[in-house]
C-alpha cells in the first residue's frame, strides 16, 4: 500500500500543474508502473486533447521501447489507435495509477477505460471516482481494480470541477513579496507570468475591480503565453473609465462594467485579479486564492490587510517564486 501511495502522490503532483489549465475538464494525473520500474509520469494537459492515461500510456512505450513515436501523443484518437495496435500483452506486467477513474464514454475523446481494459495492465489504481453521471462507470469496465489510494487528496484536486458543474468557480490569483507587499512594479518570475496568462486564456471571465483600471491602467492580455485575451468584467459602481486605457484596445475581446455579480451563479471559471478592495469585496465569493510569493522584501505600504483564514492545497517552485494554490476555509 504504501508503493501505492507513493506513486499516486506522483500523479497528484504532476495533475497540479495544469490546474486550472484543463478547464472546462479536470486535472487529472497519471504514472505507469512495471515491476517497480517507473515508467512515465504525466497529466492531462489541456480540454480536448489525450488525457492522462492516454498521455502517460504513450510515454510508458517508449519507455520500455527505446523509441519514441512519430506523431503528437497529445491528438488523442492518433494515440488511442496506436496504443490498441501494439502487441498483446504489452502493458500486461504494468500498473496504472490514476487520480480519477478513467472515463467511461465517449465525447471528444475516446473512452480511457475502455482502452486501459483492452491493453489488459495488471492492475489499475485509482483515487477517486468521476462525479459526473455518464462519465463514471469506467471501473466497471476493468479488473483488479484498487480504489480509494489518496482518495482525500485526489478531491482536494478534484474540487474547482465540481464547483464550476453548478456555478462559478471563483479564483483570486495575487502576487506578493515574501513579506506580503504588493506594489512596486511586476512582483513575479517570468514563469509565474507566463502561468498567469494561460490561466487567462482559459477562463470565462477575468474579473477586475474599477481602481486597478484607474490606477494601474492594465493590459490584462496573454502576451506571456501566446494565446487570446480574456473577456473582462469591471466590477465598478461608476461607469466613468478613459477609454484610452491599454485595457480597451485589445482586439477582440469583450470588456462589461458591472456592479452586479449574479454572473457568478452559473457555472464558469472566473479568474480575479485586484488589490485589497477586490479581495474585500469578494471575500463571499471566492473559492480559492493562488498566492504567486517572490522572494524578496519590500518596503513598498502597498499590502493585503484583511483577515482571511486559509487551507494550503499545493506548493511548488515556479521559477525562484513560490506558487501556493489556497483554500478560503470559515467566514
Amino acid at each position: 500500500m504504501k508503493f501505492d501511495e507513493f506513486y499516486m502522490q506522483l500523479a497528484l503532483d504532476e495533475a497540479w500543474k495544469y490546474q486550472g489549465l484543463t478547464y472546462p475538464n479536470p486535472a487529472v494525473g497519471a504514472v505507469v508502473v512495471e515491476k517497480g520500474r517507473l515508467l512515465s509520469i504525466s497529466a492531462h494537459q489541456k480540454s480536448g486533447t489525450s488525457h492522462a492515461e492516454v498521455l502517460a500510456l504513450i510515454s510508458a512505450y517508449e519507455t520500455k521501447s527505446g523509441q519514441k513515436v512519430g506523431f503528437d501523443p497529445k491528438d488523442a484518437q492518433i494515440s488511442h489507435d496506436f496504443l490498441l495496435k501494439l502487441p498483446p500483452n504489452f502493458f500486461a506486467a504494468c500498473t496504472i495509477y490514476v487520480t480519477l477513474e478513467p472515463c467511461s464514454h465517449q465525447g471528444k475523446t475516446p473512452s480511457c477505460a475502455s482502452l486501459i481494459s483492452k491493453l489488459q495492465l495488471q492492475r489499475t489504481v485509482i483515487a477517486t471516482s468521476d462525479p459526473i453521471k455518464g462519465h463514471d462507470g469506467g471501473m466497471d469496465l476493468l479488473e483488479n481494480v484498487t480504489f480509494g489510494v489518496l482518495h482525500e487528496k485526489a478531491e482536494r484536486l478534484l474540487e474547482p470541477f465540481k464547483i464550476w458543474q453548478r456555478r462559478a468557480f471563483v479564483l483570486f490569483k495575487l502576487a506578493q513579496t515574501s513579506n506580503g507587499r504588493i506594489g512596486g512594479g511586476y512582483l513575479s518570475s517570468k514563469a509565474s507570468l507566463e502561468h498567469v496568462h494561460s490561466l487567462r486564456e482559459v477562463c470565462d471571465v477575468l474579473l477586475i475591480g474599477g481602481n486597478t483600471v484607474r490606477e494601474d491602467r492594465p493590459t490584462l492580455d496573454c502576451r506571456f503565453s501566446g494565446g487570446r485575451a480574456p473577456d473582462v468584467r469591471i466590477y465598478s459602481h461608476m461607469k466613468d473609465f478613459d477609454r484610452e486605457i491599454p485595457l480597451f484596445k485589445v482586439e477582440e475581446r469583450e470588456i462589461e462594467i458591472t456592479d452586479d455579480l449574479s454572473f457568478l451563479e452559473r457555472p464558469s471559471f472566473v479568474l480575479v485579479e485586484g488589490g485589497e478592495g477586490m479581495l474585500h469585496a469578494l471575500q463571499k465569493q471566492i473559492d480559492w486564492l493562488l498566492i504567486y510569493q517572490t522572494p524578496k522584501l519590500s518596503t513598498n505600504a502597498l499590502s493585503y490587510n484583511i483577515d482571511i483564514n486559509l487551507e494550503f492545497l499545493h506548493t511548488e517552485s515556479m521559477d525562484v517564486d513560490m506558487m501556493i494554490w489556497s483554500k478560503k476555509i470559515g467566514y
